[in-house]
């Protein structure tokens, strides 16, 4: 039986130590992210458990097996947080892991294989826009010019928040294998769900089919030309809002004709702004910024939805005498959840009374990462109110316990 009284001290801990005003900031690479990383390592030293810490700082926390070379089972998700975030977006995989790992220490049972927990790094591309770094690098998956990627806030670079944290920026530049995925039998992956599917399902648990990739044009940027707003008639305006504008609404109709045709899509810009040395309510602007996130769990619709935006920017440029600067896109694949893990968590709902839901990821997981290494992986979604990337979370303990037990039976099931 998980021990969900840690779960709740825990959970109460990182949100007491990590909380800033209404939301939690668990920065990756910072302050925030270390300090969840300290009191999972900490419970888990408690409990006797080997705890290691690789070169990039990915933290794994293991309660060995009887058979110290068999491939280990591995549990785990992310503890930094978005700027503002809620208190259970990461951390509840980490937590669950960490119960699961008590309940067997408390119970006195050795498995027959070892079984880990690992808090991964910087999950959370808010801060430096590098999609899965902590898990893409424990696999020496990370292309090195990521160490001089900018941390979104302060300019600090990877490799310079890397170094003030003691790690080696040398296993990134080096593409360093930290993690064998031939030593793993699995990877499971508990999460909050992170819109409120679930809530109009009611259903608290449902198991993850797959998860969507994304390609996101990052820096896009509008020029034209600054104007005075009473007196450039709109035939001589090189209006950067306008053109924008006018962008998105073709792409908001394409996304709408594509998910009509059945396709898998979901398109966002959420962000987006005008240079704020230059604008003014008495000026049309002469640039703008923006993002625009693609995803889906097919490739190919992604790539064509992307060369469908670059054939609408040019549309647009002509029309409104501006210039589009779009940028390379970023990319993280999409995965496909092992048949054989999604049927072992499956039966632990089951077992628990559970009806039978699955339902695809829409967000992004260090699980993707796993699957793309060919280590078998599956995922757990819990029930959340009111959605992801805010103060508001709101995950009952009642589910977090029926997903975690779940989870739990599936762990032991490997671990036999």
């Amino acid at each position: 039986m998980p021990d969900l009284d840690l779960a709740g001290q825990l959970f109460d801990t990182l949100a007491a130590r990590t909380r800033r005003g209404r939301g939690i900031e668990r920065d990756s690479y910072g302050p925030g992210e270390q300090v969840g990383h300290d009191i999972a390592g900490a419970a888990a030293r408690s409990m006797g458990l080997e705890v290691t810490i690789d070169a990039i700082g990915n933290l794994t926390m293991l309660l060995p097996g009887t058979d110290r070379a068999a491939p280990a089972v591995l549990m785990g998700s992310h503890l930094d947080s978005v700027p503002q975030g809620g208190n259970f977006d990461g951390a509840a995989g980490v937590v669950a892991g960490l119960a699961i790992l008590s309940g067997w220490r408390r119970a006195g049972h050795t498995p027959a294989r070892d079984l880990a927990v690992m808090a991964i790094r910087a999950e959370e591309s808010a801060w430096f826009d590098v999609p899965y770094l902590g898990s893409a690098g424990a696999f020496g998956l990370l292309d090195p010019a990521c160490l001089a990627v900018r941390r979104a806030d302060d300019g600090r670079t990877l490799e310079e928040a890397l170094t003030a944290g003691g790690f080696d920026a040398g296993a990134i530049r080096d593409r360093r294998r930290l993690l064998d995925p031939t030593r793993l039998a699995a990877y499971l992956e508990l999460h909050i769900e992170q819109a409120p599917v679930l809530i109009h399902l009611e259903r608290p648990v449902a198991v993850v089919t797959g998860i969507r990739g994304c390609r996101r044009l990052r820096h896009v940027r509008c020029l034209g030309a600054t104007g005075h707003s009473g007196a450039l008639p709109r035939a001589y305006r090189q209006d950067a809002v306008a053109a924008s504008v006018a962008l998105l609404g073709r792409l908001e109709r394409a996304w709408q004709a594509r998910e009509a045709a059945g396709e898998d899509l979901v398109v966002t810009t959420g962000e987006f702004t005008t240079d704020p040395a230059q604008h003014g309510p008495s000026k049309v602007a002469g640039e703008t910024r923006f993002v625009i996130d693609i995803r889906s769990v097919s490739d190919r619709t992604m790539e064509a939805f992307e060369t469908e935006v670059r054939a609408e920017a040019a549309a647009v440029e002509a029309e409104y005498r501006v210039s589009f600067a779009l940028g390379e896109a970023t990319y993280s694949p999409p995965a496909v959840m092992d048949d054989g893990l999604r049927q072992a968590l499956a039966a632990g709902m089951a077992s628990l009374g559970l009806p039978p839901q699955a339902m695809a990821s829409g967000a992004g997981h260090d699980a993707a990462t796993f699957a793309a290494m060919g280590v078998p992986t599956g995922m757990i979604f819990v029930r959340n109110r009111n959605g992801s990337h805010n103060p508001d979370e709101a995950m009952d303990m009642a589910d977090f316990a029926l997903a975690t037990r779940a989870l739990a039976e599936a762990v032991a099931a490997l671990a036999a």
